[in-house]
């Protein structure tokens, strides 16, 4: 049950996924809705720029049918006026052409966004394959396809019938208008209808937008398994990423290890703690803790110390606070100085006795640290 679970796909894809998708050309797209908002700026271009541009194609049709004798057997007179035409045809639909040129671009930003990539232009053999191309005429999508097909042609043939069946009358009341005033009517009523159908269409793109955004989480969610595999990928294997935390860490503690030399005392617990301290008068602010470690470790360190004639002291509550509260390679705190200067005055008087002679001092009984950092206070 366990393996099938991993294969089902159940889980949602991940950034990495989908960022692999899009440099592959996949990302969600609705057609429909696309082409619904070029539609709707056709319209509006039509609305707003529609009289002007009516009336240039009227100058241009009358000056284009306007020439004299000797423009009419003149071809290179003819190429002239051709070329004049064309560009006023071609500032007359100006307005129009950019307001569409500017929404078909635009349009892709609201699902998906602006997208190039070169994979998606590389040829790829497995389209002619014959098996999958029979399996993607039955697939889903397919289906839903078809069912778009459907539903745009019945909603297009539904208004064009009621919208012809309520103004028939006026439709058949165009043959007898004067033309102009007709030609405005009949742009009237095609302009209305043309509208009505869009407004159709944009239930449509309503529908297909959250669809396709639907289907495309649905065909990039992954399995456990595939999770686990990325991970692996993007993060290493979890195998050797402890392997080289446990190197790290030896080296660390090698490193550590090479301090206790420099010590001038290690303080003890006595078994289970040891922490090697370090003050350079002068140089130091407050001493400095070189190494610290708990049982074996701490074993090493008392070892260490025995073989570099480094005094250890045994100061339980000192040790345990030392361990717990001042991380390697730290100053120790304010409220550990009167317990550690009374560790560190010990330490000198017996520096003192080694190279002077004299009375060998005692060692400090009963060092008493803050309330609050012995790990063990009250238990």
């Amino acid at each position: 049950m366990s393996d099938e679970s991993d294969m089902e796909k159940t889980e949602p894809a991940s950034q990495q996924r989908i960022d692999k998708a899009r440099e592959n050309g996949d990302v969600p797209r609705s057609r429909e809705l696309a082409t619904c908002l070029v539609l709707l700026a056709a319209g509006g271009g039509l609305y707003i720029s529609g009289a002007n541009m009516l009336r240039q194609l009227k100058a241009a049709l009358a000056s284009g049918l306007t020439f004299d004798r000797g423009q009419a057997f003149d071809f290179s007179l003819l190429l002239t006026r051709l070329g004049s035409h064309l560009g006023d045809l071609l500032l007359a639909f100006a307005p129009l052409a950019g307001i569409l040129i500017l929404v078909a671009l635009a349009s892709p930003l609201l699902i998906g966004g602006w997208l190039f990539s070169a994979q998606s232009l590389a040829p790829n053999f497995g389209r002619m394959n014959l098996f999958s191309g029979l399996l993607k005429i039955v697939s889903l999508n397919a289906l839903v396809e078809l069912g778009k097909a459907v539903a745009k042609a019945v909603i297009v043939g539904s208004i064009a019938y009621l919208v012809m069946r309520s103004e028939i009358d006026e439709v058949l009341g165009l043959m007898v208008e004067p033309a102009e005033a007709g030609s405005m009517h009949m742009a009237k009523l095609l302009f209305v209808t043309y509208m009505l159908i869009v407004m159709g269409l944009v239930l449509i793109a309503a529908v297909d937008a959250p669809y396709q955004m639907w289907s495309y989480a649905k065909k990039m969610m992954m399995t456990r398994q595939e999770v686990r595999q990325e991970a692996k990928e993007s993060e290493g294997n979890p195998e050797i990423k402890a392997k080289i935390r446990a190197q790290q860490r030896e080296m660390a503690r090698r490193r550590m290890m090479s301090e206790v030399p420099t010590a001038d005392v290690v303080v003890t617990n006595p078994t289970h703690y040891a922490v090697a301290l370090r003050y350079t008068d002068g140089k130091m602010g407050a001493p400095q803790v070189v190494a610290k470690g708990a049982d074996a470790v701490a074993a090493r360190i008392r070892e260490l110390a025995v073989a570099n004639n480094v005094p250890l002291l045994e100061a339980p509550p000192l040790a345990r606070a030392l361990f717990k509260h001042v991380e390697l390679g730290d100053a120790i705190p304010e409220t550990l100085y009167t317990a550690v200067a009374e560790v560190l005055a010990y330490v000198f008087q017996l520096k003192a006795y080694k190279n002077q002679g004299g009375d060998r001092p005692e060692k400090p009984k009963d060092i008493d640290v803050p309330a609050g950092l012995d790990p063990l206070e009250g238990s």
